[in-house]
């Protein structure tokens, strides 16, 4: 992506010292203390213009949030999208979010193992050239990272346009021995859902009846053992006899 810079970028970026943070890897292992509390903490990579985080923020206050980005521009543009959300309750900046700079590449430094709940991918580079499958977000040697910063409660949640990426990113979560859930090939095919925060290209890629694909995949220990008994109960429930009718 190549971005068109505004001159002052970084000094703007700089002034939000506290909500952009541009040096993220000393805060490793610190997030919690940065945040002042000990909620769960969400982050979304390749955040772009910020709309998915924002809304998230805003949404599910009692949730730590962090967009993550490698672009000045981005982070620029969703700071702005994150302080006119929050404008709403006449809150100038987000207590629950912070933007940073860096390098998906580069991740484990950035968070120490264990430190994170949950990781959106959402319309991540579908990468279609097979040479570079490397790069996509979804790689095993991505999924290595996220299992090792994601707790016992750790999700990946992904989102895409891709038929391909979407394919790739199964096979993927399945080799690695991960239980996947709520699949969807056409996450708004009734309309919007509104259940979901959509991004900027969610809705452009919806308004132009392009289908959006969506899964989850659990990680840690305690979000699997969750999931299997919610199965289990939802299986006895299905076979229990039923009350005769009065």
């Amino acid at each position: 992506m190549r971005l068109r810079g505004r001159k002052g970028i970084r000094e703007n970026l700089e002034a939000q010292a506290g909500f952009v943070i541009l040096d993220p890897r000393s805060h490793k292992g610190k997030w919690h203390a940065l945040f002042g509390n000990d909620r769960p903490i969400y982050v979304e990579l390749g955040m772009g213009k910020g709309q998915f985080i924002s809304q998230m923020s805003f949404r599910y206050p009692d949730i730590n949030f962090i967009g993550i980005d490698m672009y000045d521009e981005l982070i620029r543009r969703a700071s702005e999208k994150a302080r006119l959300a929050w404008s709403e309750r006449d809150v100038e900046t987000p207590p629950n979010l912070r933007l940073a700079l860096a390098n998906v590449e580069f991740l484990e430094d950035v968070f120490a193992e264990g430190e994170i709940e949950r990781i959106f991918l959402n319309f991540s580079d579908p990468w279609p050239k097979a040479r570079h499958a490397r790069r996509r977000l979804t790689h095993p040697r991505f999924l290595e990272k996220y299992r090792r910063l994601l707790n016992r409660n750790g999700e990946i949640h992904l989102k895409t346009d891709s038929q391909t990426l979407f394919e790739f990113s199964l096979n993927a979560f399945a080799d690695f021995g991960l239980q996947m859930t709520n699949i969807s090939l056409n996450l708004h095919r009734e309309g919007p859902n509104e259940q979901h925060v959509m991004t900027e290209y969610e809705t452009k890629f919806h308004g132009q009846g392009i289908n959006i694909h969506r899964c989850e995949a659990i990680v840690g220990e305690d979000a699997l053992k969750r999931y299997q008994e919610h199965r289990l109960d939802a299986y006895r429930t299905q076979d229990k006899p039923q009350e005769p009718q009065q």
